[in-house]
């Protein structure tokens, strides 16, 4: 879908969108005066959205086509914490204890796939994370008035048939259910490769992938009484190529092709920008380090699991009159991967279902994510009758919004990822999925005290507000520095008093399809100065939000829109 807005020298501007609905891999071509769709697949529905305005154009879309966004509990608006590498139960209340103590309010503990027992779904490791002490956990967490979001993610480990400790029980109710996707080349259920080792995959086309998912997920509940759930890895993600597990199950668990982040010499040395300004003596010890790590991998190999993710050559293929490469189709997309393939990195697309017509993944590849979000939204519906479900995810498709939240994924301790999320989140105000947040301080690397303390005031005015980090890097909480936490304290201040506004915002988007953040240029949609304006936002139609995006810095740059036409602006702090 897009939003095209155009100015009238000086008049009022006039403003339309298109939404070209397939689910088929394809890409658009945005020219000066012409859009080209491609796909390889399906047909074009065109929805021509009339504006004339850009929040009406959004209104249409939402509204008249791909349905309403979700309302959202009231506390889901509160402060997030999560990590990968919180070891135990026992670490997570430390870091609930940690920002009780500095006087910063946590809604809610998150955890990453340290959870699991061998990363598997619907499990607890009994050495680290076992039900009793997290019952005990819980039990506590509740009675404080707070929450807890576990990670599930979208693979079904597959166990070694030749070795009776393997056993793991959800495969067995779903192998029995025949609720997973097939392998068209035997038959068999497709094994692809991901954290546990060899797995598959649950089939949502049919009856019997809903009811495995939401009993699989209500049994759990029983153990481990979470308050939401997040769903991860459901483009959904395959670490080799191909059925790569057929005929190799007795060789599981398999190790990732790869080292994991924290792995011996995989440790993460990169900082954010103008580090070596504010902490000179750390970074260049950094640096060495660096230079070390990467001298000792030179002679290192990788772990031989490695040997899950079978070559391929990528190349164009001729088309055969009558026969159907779906693995390799004629025309290759820009998909960014290697030889552009199609199999890389996740299910391969002649992978079949079990409904009635053998749908491929080549046709359902794109709405993966979104039904492993719907099944769980249903799903929860039955954990919590008569409440609204919590689901927060990674892959989305138009009208995703309905029944779940997305956060921005892997990003990196960048400040230039922090500019980036505006950006990303205003997109994803536009595709009707407002419950939209970023991993806050960066994902990928170290932050330091000052882009965190940026960040932890800029994400302070989206929607979904949460902190993760992978545990190659340092702890980031946001009570690790003093002037982190002091910054911390008085924003979440504003947030905590405006969360009725930001309510009433979401309640308007339910209802009548309102934006929650806004583009300047929506809000202000005749003056053409707007339009590339991507460092501030609006929050609802009253609050113009303009954060600090670069470091050393004490001033921003920003504009007050619609000024010349009597528009007056007032000082938050002062009034």
């Amino acid at each position: 879908m897009y939003l095209e807005t155009r100015y009238n020298n000086g008049s009022a501007s006039s403003s339309h969108g298109v939404y070209a609905r397939n689910a088929h891999g394809q890409e658009w071509l945005l020219r000066s005066d012409n859009v080209t769709y491609r796909t390889i697949g399906g047909s074009y529905d065109l929805y021509f959205l009339s504006g004339p305005t850009p929040k009406e154009v959004i209104r249409q879309y939402q509204g008249g086509v791909v349905g309403l966004p979700q309302m959202q509990m009231y506390w889901t608006f509160g402060f997030h914490q999560c990590r990968w590498g919180y070891q135990n139960w026992t670490v997570l209340q430390e870091i609930v204890d940690g920002y009780a103590n500095a006087g910063i309010q946590l809604e809610t503990i998150w955890t990453d796939i340290d959870y699991m027992d061998q990363y598997r779904d619907f499990t607890n490791g009994a050495m680290n994370f076992p039900v009793p002490a997290g019952q005990a956990f819980l039990a506590k967490l509740h009675a404080a008035g707070q929450h807890y979001v576990p990670i599930v993610d979208s693979n079904i480990y597959a166990p070694n048939p030749t070795n009776g400790s393997d056993s793991y029980e959800p495969f067995q109710r779903g192998a029995a259910l025949s609720a997973f996707i097939r392998n068209p080349d035997d038959g068999d259920f497709y094994y692809g490769d991901n954290w546990p080792g060899f797995s598959v995959w649950t089939d949502y086309l049919v009856p019997q992938g809903q009811q495995f998912w939401t009993e699989e997920l209500v049994k759990w509940y029983g153990d481990i009484p979470y308050d939401g759930i997040w769903i991860d890895l459901s483009e959904a993600s395959s670490f080799c190529v191909g059925s790569c597990g057929t005929g190799r199950l007795q060789e599981n668990p398999v190790h990732p092709p790869f080292r994991l982040p924290g792995d011996f010499n995989n440790v993460d040395f990169n900082y954010p920008e103008a580090f070596n300004v504010t902490n000179a003596t750390e970074a260049a010890s950094a640096v060495a380090a660096s230079s070390s790590q990467v001298a000792a991998n030179a002679a290192t190999a990788l772990p031989a699991a490695t040997t899950t993710s079978s070559s391929a050559t990528f190349v164009r293929t001729k088309p055969t009159p009558g026969v159907r490469n779906l693995d390799f189709p004629p025309y290759v997309i820009n998909n960014l991967f290697e030889g552009h393939s199609l199999l890389k990195n996740t299910i391969a697309p002649n992978a079949t279902h079990n409904d009635a017509f053998n749908t491929t993944e080549y046709e359902m590849h794109n709405l993966f994510g979104h039904q492993i979000a719907n099944a769980t939204y249903h799903a929860l519906l039955s954990v919590f009758p008569g409440r609204r479900p919590f689901v927060i995810s990674r892959s989305n498709f138009a009208g995703s919004g309905n029944i779940t939240g997305h956060w921005g994924g892997d990003n990196t301790s960048k400040w230039g990822s922090m500019y980036f999320s505006i950006a990303q989140a205003l997109q994803f105000m536009m595709a009707g999925i407002p419950m939209f947040g970023v991993d806050t301080c960066g994902f990928a690397g170290n932050t330091d005290a000052e882009l965190c303390n940026r960040w932890m005031q800029l994400s302070a005015f989206f929607p979904f507000y949460r902190n993760h980090n992978v545990f190659a890097s340092i702890p980031q909480e946001a009570y690790r520095w003093s002037s982190v936490a002091a910054a911390t304290r008085t924003v979440m201040n504003i947030r905590y008093s405006l969360l009725p506004y930001m309510y009433t915002l979401f309640y308007e988007a339910h209802t009548s399809a309102e934006t929650v953040m806004r583009a300047l240029a929506w809000e202000f949609p005749n003056d053409a100065q707007l339009l590339n304006v991507d460092n501030q936002f609006m929050l609802g139609p009253s609050l113009l939000i303009t954060p600090v995006l670069e470091p050393l810095v004490t001033t921003v740059k920003g504009v007050f829109p619609g000024v010349a036409d009597g528009v007056i602006w007032y000082d938050w702090y002062t009034l």
